[in-house]
């Protein structure tokens, strides 16, 4: 009879081998299905962001930065968009840089011009270079998504991050913006990143509170809008490094504490610096508008920044934006002025019913499962903070100002499976596929989505206006629909955007400039316009019968 130890030694040539083989092949196999479905997400996500920037014509934001990144290309220095830092037009410029376009170094119109006068006036292809000047947006989204991947998983498990990863890939704002060429998305994933990293800290704070300041720092270069981050990021630095040393003297701690903070916002200013210095390294900033007299609050606290001149100018040329009678539209009314609801209202609209239950779901379990708990405050406070800065301010734009929730709370939405209940599975499963087949169910038209409850993106415009639904960004599919239905008809056209009707073959006039009877054939009005239509305008609209619609966002009547 083999004894215990004969037998060890001679299993493994029987057979357990095989055994051991049979239980190694499913570990192996789910190692490699998590990769696979993070690449499989974020290759659909690109396959609908590519689609959507090839199909659409340039929405009213992106000409100037498109056009101020071929101006630092040619080292113009910051002369136009001065509101904006430079760190996002500089990433726009690297998509712009292998398009070559032709750049009139000699223009010196005012700003509203100049991103026509590059795309239509200066012999390039406007399709090949907004295209270009899209892509590097779109690469940064799609690596925003594993910053939400991987910030979820670390928190709830690899479950946690593909959840969280679905519902950003999903996200229909996000992939909205996320294929244009402006900085909202740019901004709102450098934040995270700098929390997600802030977070990482609390184990590594040596390793993390720089790069968290550097992604701090990226942000503030991009959009001005960060700025109510900065002692929100500050003080998590603070937090992450007292909980990493709980065994130092309590003097050494806070010398620590405040050694991180001090880190994170030297980080950060650098990285601002950094950014105008590549574009003119000897800053010959020189404004060519009148820079604003700022009283108050607001204006010492632009003036003590320790930025450069012209990033304070920017801040103050902002200032007066916000005292500007912005005209806004909600729910079909239009308003002169701001409303404090405004966000939350539009915000309720344009998210999927599934994500706004996640999002929900995911913040009480932030807060109320023990483990968890630590997380709150990483992801719920700077969401806070950043919606009622948001809030406060007077342009009713549109949901563009709020892309840092679509990050921040769907990492909270991939938590809720941490409550280790087969119902919240279930429940979770079920809200991630509604979001999906909403969100798909708007391809291609993402700007104009509006969730099932409010009648989807074909009824947006009865709610919303400007970049909630109707941005210019249809003008090239409105001239193939004219060319294929309405060849050889009179047109008439109310566009609201940056692009040049003629670059696209649109002949049409203004039905404005002309007394009402006059007007006759086929009249094309944008939807924001529709929304906030007076007088003459009113009047054409009233007496016309609508028999066609572009995109969600612009409707087509005959008269």
């Amino acid at each position: 009879m083999m004894t215990s130890e004969q037998q060890a030694v001679l299993d493994p040539l029987r057979g357990s081998g095989s055994r051991d083989d049979e239980q190694r092949r499913p570990r192996a196999a789910r190692r490699w299905l998590v990769p696979l479905l993070v690449v499989v997400l974020l290759a659909q996500m690109a396959a609908v962001m590519v689609t959507t920037a090839v199909q659409q014509t340039p929405t009213i934001d992106e000409p100037v930065y498109v056009a101020t990144a071929a101006e630092y290309l040619h080292g113009q220095g910051i002369r136009y968009n001065p509101e904006h830092p430079p760190l996002g037009k500089l990433v726009i410029a690297a998509g712009v840089a292998i398009a070559d376009p032709h750049v009139d170094t000699g223009f010196h119109g005012p700003q509203i011009d100049l991103g026509p006068h590059l795309l239509y006036e200066s012999g390039n292809d406007p399709w090949t270079l907004m295209f270009w000047g899209r892509l590097p947006v779109i690469v940064l989204t799609l690596l925003f998504g594993l910053v939400v991947f991987a910030f979820a998983r670390e928190l709830a498990g690899r479950a946690a991050g593909l959840t969280a990863l679905a519902l950003y890939s999903f996200s229909p704002d996000v992939v909205a913006h996320g294929s244009l060429a402006t900085l909202d998305v740019p901004t709102a994933g450098f934040l995270l990143t700098s929390v997600w990293l802030l977070w990482r800290a609390r184990l590594r704070p040596r390793r993390y509170v720089p790069l968290a300041g550097l992604a701090l720092g990226a942000a503030l270069a991009t959009k001005m809008s960060a700025l109510p981050a900065v002692p929100v990021c500050v003080g998590l630095a603070a937090l992450s490094v007292w909980h990493a040393h709980p065994d130092t003297e309590r003097r050494g701690r806070l010398l620590r504490v405040l050694a991180g903070a001090a880190v994170t916002a030297v980080a950060a200013i650098a990285v601002v610096w950094a950014s105008y210095l590549v574009v003119d390294p000897r800053l010959r900033w020189q404004s060519q508008d009148p820079v604003p007299v700022v009283h108050g609050l607001r204006g010492t606290l632009a003036h003590l920044l320790p930025l450069p001149r012209a990033y304070t100018d920017g801040m103050l040329l902002q200032f007066r934006f916000e005292n500007h009678p912005w005209e806004g539209f909600l729910f079909g009314r239009v308003y002169t002025g701001h409303l404090w609801y405004y966000l939350p209202a539009a915000l309720l609209v344009k998210t999927p019913l599934g994500l706004l239950a996640l999002w929900a779901a995911g913040a009480v379990v932030l807060v109320t499962v023990r483990r968890l708990r630590p997380a709150a405050p990483y992801l719920l406070v700077p969401a806070g903070v950043l919606l009622a800065s948001a809030m406060t301010g007077v342009r009713d734009f549109g949901t563009r100002y709020t892309l840092f929730l679509p990050m921040f709370l769907t990492v909270a939405a991939g938590c809720v499976l941490a409550v280790r209940r087969r119902w919240a599975t279930g429940a979770t499963a079920a809200l991630v596929l509604f979001v999906a087949v909403s969100s798909l169910r708007t391809f291609p038209y993402y700007l104009p989505y509006s969730n099932e409850a409010f009648g989807g993106p074909s009824a947006t415009h009865l709610r919303l206006h400007d970049s909630n639904v109707d941005w210019g960004q249809d003008l090239g599919r409105l001239a193939d629909r004219l060319r294929e239905r309405y060849a050889h008809e009179r047109i008439w056209l109310v566009y609201k955007g940056s692009g040049v009707p003629s670059a696209y073959g649109i002949e049409a006039s203004d039905p404005r400039e002309v007394p009402v009877g006059q007007v006759r054939g086929l009249l094309v009005v944008s939807d924001s316009s529709v929304a906030k239509a007076k007088g003459r305008l009113a009047e054409l609209i009233d007496s016309s019968r609508p028999v066609d619609e572009v995109g969600h966002s612009i409707t087509i009547y005959r008269r």
